[in-house]
């Protein structure tokens, strides 16, 4: 057995390199498709001010890009370096859409990105709209194939188990790029990018207004972004019902973690809880509120459908367990002697394979053959309550990203009203929640990125691998070290994005003076520079 020690390192390890590259995947996302709207307008209309907008975006876009690309980068490679049996056991299937993406998104985005920023002069209006669009297509391209590689791992469809060569090998292309998680997964977290650049945006156009600087730029720049924000914010909102729809209907240990429900509910009573202390430990809550009859309606679109809770679920898995074991001793009997008679009793019960894989970490020895009858119930309720992701975790990472989110309706909402009546000035409250709130929907990403992972576990590929077996056999010392290691170089790539990003953005729109000038105080009312009414 892998140590448990490189096991968890490798797992932080992991973590921490998605979400660090995870920071700036979402304005990516959002920031190419607000860039295309701006450039459009450009385009109908003929403002000069709308191509200076643009560009100016554009150059936040770019520095965004460039460092979000060399912090993915390592990402892939990790698969081969820490996650071996993983690579081995869904390579065939994982590797396909991460490759389309490296060759069809990848290589197409950072082409016209190019094009992008260098062809103002050299390209027609429409042809370099057309590039900024291809940009746009791009990225989110990107996103959707390593959507599609991760909704395998959510739901693994379109592959095959082979008992000879020890792999899941591909059956149906068309189930694994049309799966219903990575499709669900994909609108959603491109919705959330929008709203992650809508509230950058916004942000850095308050800090302008409040400061009195290049305020006709920044207010049309805030009513852009303001009206795009509010439709992308219900839209999140609402695209989100859908995901709980398939953990409910894939993955109801996730479901049940995310909602905290230790039992079955009892419809249409059921609370949705607002509050709660859950204790992993000993499957209870220490504190609990919740609003009645929400929950239900909610999860199951009916009132009369039970939801089970996390003692039903680990019932259910006893059975799957003990198929497992049966399973893996087949599979162990035939990879020694091909004999017929083994494979038969592999196909029986193979769907279960997966637990009695995720059993042996309970297993004397890891020898599920030589368990005796007396260990085999310990084992099996203690792998059935490993089945159950972190229910603390899961809670509360859900809630922060819905209260947070709900927040974002509100702030955009105000932003909006008050940017179509021209009346931000009598409200510089609103442009000091919009340019406080801008790390905010990066923030609420990364909770959705845990809800995500952290719900799926303790599986690599849900239902067939366990995480526990899928990590490399290094040392605790390698690990302790390229952990240190990738820490300090995506802590520097954070550093030199804030650096920059403060730095240009302060510069402001079309600056060609000096850094100091660019942090003058802002001219008061009445002296030169000062605009009374700059969005009229």
């Amino acid at each position: 057995m892998i140590n448990p020690t490189v096991v968890e390192l490798s797992r932080l390890q992991f973590a921490l390199t998605a979400l660090y590259h995870f920071l700036f995947v979402p304005l990516t996302l959002g920031l190419s498709v607000l860039l295309a709207a701006m450039e459009t307008v450009y385009v109908i209309t003929g403002k000069p001010l709308y191509k200076e907008m643009t560009q100016f975006w554009g150059r936040l876009f770019g520095i965004n890009f460039a460092i979000g690309v060399a912090t993915g980068l390592t990402m892939e490679f990790e698969f081969g370096t820490n996650w071996s049996m993983y690579s081995h056991f869904v390579g065939d299937v994982f590797g396909t859409p991460l490759a389309i993406e490296g060759l069809m998104a990848f290589f197409m985005e950072s082409t016209f990105v190019g094009l992008m920023f260098f062809g103002w002069e050299r390209l027609s209006k429409p042809a370099h709209l057309a590039v900024t669009y291809l940009v746009a297509l791009g990225s989110n391209l990107s996103a959707l194939w390593i959507l599609i590689a991760n909704g395998f791992m959510q739901d693994p469809v379109g592959a095959r188990f082979d008992p000879n060569t020890m792999r899941m090998e591909f059956t149906n292309f068309g189930a694994l790029v049309f799966n219903d998680d990575a499709q669900a997964k994909f609108v959603h977290t491109t919705i959330a990018g929008f709203v992650t650049a809508a509230m950058f945006v916004m942000g850095v156009s308050a800090f302008y207004l409040l400061r009195r600087q290049h305020r006709g730029f920044a207010a049309r720049s805030f009513r852009i972004a303001a009206l795009f924000g509010l439709i992308s914010s219900l839209a999140v909102v609402t695209l989100g019902d859908a995901l709980g729809r398939l953990d409910y209907l894939l993955q109801r240990p996730k479901l049940a973690a995310i909602e905290g429900l230790w039992h079955t509910t009892t419809p249409p009573y059921a609370p949705e809880k607002i509050f709660a202390i859950p204790d992993d430990e000993t499957q209870r809550d220490i504190v609990s509120i919740g609003v009645p009859y929400v929950l239900t309606p909610l999860v199951t679109h009916s009132w009369t459908t039970s939801i089970p809770g996390i003692d039903a679920l680990e019932r259910a898995a006893k059975p799957k367990i003990v198929k497992g074991i049966a399973a893996v001793t087949a599979l162990e009997a035939y990879a020694k002697t091909k004999s017929p008679a083994a494979l038969a009793a592999f196909r029986k019960y193979e769907n279960d394979m997966g637990y009695g894989l995720l059993a042996e970490r309970f297993a004397p020895e890891e020898d599920l053959n030589k368990i005796a009858k007396r260990d085999l119930p310990s084992i099996v309720n203690r792998t059935a309550r490993a089945t159950i992701p972190n229910v603390f975790v899961e809670f509360w990472s859900f809630r922060l990203m819905v209260a947070l989110g709900f927040a974002f309706i509100v702030v955009f909402a105000f932003a909006a009203y008050w940017s179509l009546k021209n009346e931000l000035e009598k409200h510089p409250w609103v442009l000091k929640v919009a340019m406080w709130s801008i790390p905010l929907p990066v923030l609420v990403c990364e909770y959705g990125w845990i809800v995500a992972e952290a719900g799926r576990q303790p599986w690599s590929v849900y239902g067939w691998l366990p995480t526990f077996t899928s990590a490399s056999t290094h040392s605790v010392g390698y690990m302790v070290f390229s952990l240190l290691g990738f820490v300090t170089l995506y802590s520097a790539f954070i550093a030199a994005e804030l650096y920059l990003m403060f730095k240009y953005a302060r510069l402001g729109p079309g600056y060609r003076g000096t850094a100091a000038e660019a942090v003058a105080p802002p001219p008061a009312h009445g002296q030169p520079g000062y605009a009374d009414r700059p969005w009229e």
